[in-house]
């Protein structure tokens, strides 16, 4: 059947329909993995959006459950330029294309993802429709697509209760803001009791429970339109309790003092992007999925330092924050899929927790 990714600017692709034939409107990114696409396909920071993968054959592995960052996936589209239709793995359970039906995922195969992705970097993130309808009208879709927007997707992916997991260690508040599973799995293996909140859980029920650790995670969306989650994320921030946050985490807590963020032209994501550490000038190959980011001018230096920068753009990738047992990164230091370069970012967090005591 054939399929079509219309873009906002009035742009059309035509390729194959892959998964799901509903009809979809997104916002349209790309990714640079080059293996990973179920962890991708189920990361809940890419609610609301239709990812391309950049590397031309998508599915050789199949699907292994097991692998999944979420208990499903959260993209609107999917959009490939060639998927494997028998995949070769022991650990296969499915087909991607099975996955993406099962799922209600619409995708789109066999369109020029190399010139979508060029069309991304020169002219910015753009809004766009998949359609299985050949009698589509532009003057009709076009005014659809570009009125679309995300919204504050937070609180759909968040958990609705807290949940917890036991352990003999720290005890981690961890607040889901989209939270991918290998986060907790990360503090798990280091022995700590997790207690997993919604995004807007409040302040005082948090420093209620005791934690000896905080976490904020990663998640979709605007951080600006986290207001609730920014407010109490600066209450938490002003205890003594060490706080560690990634991703969206990172964007609330410093817009919780007073920093500012902004929408990148086409953002990052992939699994292959280098940060520099600025205390020891180390450079690790990291994964990351955001939009937006902090802007580096209007950090207040009195209160908080650059502690990461991306080595391609400059842009900021980690913070840390004076006199506080505080630290933030803007890419995945949990990976999953990807380089587990940055992991022991883990382990300076549960240090933080000793030195605390």
């Amino acid at each position: 059947m054939k399929a079509f990714l219309i873009l906002e600017d009035g742009q059309v692709f035509e390729g194959k329909s892959l998964g799901a034939t509903d009809e979809v409107i997104s916002e349209i990114v790309f990714n640079t993995s080059m293996t990973g696409y179920l962890e991708i396909l189920t990361d809940p920071s890419y609610a609301g959006q239709s990812v391309v993968m950049t590397y031309p054959l998508i599915g050789n592995y199949g699907i292994c459950y097991d692998d999944m960052e979420a208990d499903k996936p959260w993209q609107s589209g999917f959009i490939v330029r060639e998927f494997a239709k028998r995949p070769s793995n022991f650990r296969s359970a499915a087909s991607i294309e099975r996955f993406l039906v099962d799922n209600h995922i619409t995708g789109i195969e066999g369109i020029d993802t190399r010139h979508l992705t060029k069309l991304l970097r020169e002219r910015g993130t753009m809004n766009g429709m998949i359609t299985t309808d050949e009698n589509y009208k532009l003057d009709e879709v076009l005014p659809r697509i570009k009125s679309f927007q995300i919204g504050h997707v937070v609180l759909d992916v968040s958990c609705k209760k807290k949940i917890e997991y036991s352990g003999e260690g720290y005890r981690i508040a961890v607040i889901d803001l989209g939270c991918k599973k290998n986060i907790v799995s990360s503090l798990r293996q280091r022995g700590c009791h997790v207690i997993v909140y919604p995004a807007e859980v409040t302040a005082e029920e948090i420093i209620a429970d005791k934690p000896d650790g905080i976490m904020l995670t990663n998640g979709p969306g605007d951080p600006k339109s986290c207001v609730k989650t920014i407010a109490e994320a600066k209450k938490l921030f002003e205890t003594n309790i060490p706080i560690f946050a990634i991703c969206l985490g990172h964007q609330i807590l410093a817009l919780a003092n007073g920093a500012d963020t902004e929408k990148m032209k086409y953002g990052h994501r992939g699994a292959n992007h280098p940060v520099k550490d600025m205390k020891t000038g180390k450079v690790y190959i990291s994964t990351q999925n955001h939009g937006y980011m902090v802007k580096e001018d209007s950090l207040d230096r009195d209160v908080v330092e650059v502690s990461f920068i991306n080595v391609n753009d400059k842009t900021v990738e980690g913070l840390h924050y004076l006199g506080k047992n505080v630290q933030t990164v803007q890419f995945h230091p949990e990976a999953c899929a990807g380089p587990l370069d940055t992991g022991f970012l883990f382990d300076e967090f549960i240090n933080m927790m000793e030195v605390s005591k």
